[in-house]
């Protein structure tokens, strides 16, 4: 497929479906939720304390987002007290590779782009 082709799939049904998935993907929360389950199983407590800044009502929204969306299962285990964990599914995973790739272009380029914003807020209006 050529580039071409591949930027008519951002753009076709008005560029909906990505805005949808971005909005859902590119929350503050999400990519780290994901990327602290990759490879592991977690409770609801483990995961917070692995992702600084979050609440438990934050925690819990994604969550629930998540696993509506199939990204991850939620698996309840019938003990005293209940316990229950976290992962990510098949298609959670496959989220993995383009999360690290964004993650690093975001590295690679973010002096780049604060030195655009210092130059953009400096410059004579």
């Amino acid at each position: 497929m050529s580039q071409n082709e591949k930027t008519c799939l951002i753009r076709g049904d008005s560029g909906r479906t990505v805005r949808a998935i971005l909005d859902r993907i590119g929350n503050k929360w999400t990519l780290l939720i994901i990327a602290t389950l990759h490879g592991s199983r977690m409770r609801f407590t483990e995961l917070q304390q692995h992702i600084p800044g979050i609440s438990q009502r934050m925690l819990s929204l994604s969550l629930r987002h998540l696993e509506r969306d199939g990204l991850i299962s939620r698996t309840a285990h019938a003990e005293v007290p209940p316990r229950v964990e976290y992962e990510l599914t098949p298609m959670g995973q496959t989220l993995i590779v383009p999360a690290i790739t964004l993650a690093e272009w975001a590295v690679e380029h973010n002096p780049d782009i604060e030195r655009s914003q210092t130059a953009y807020d400096t410059r004579p209006r």
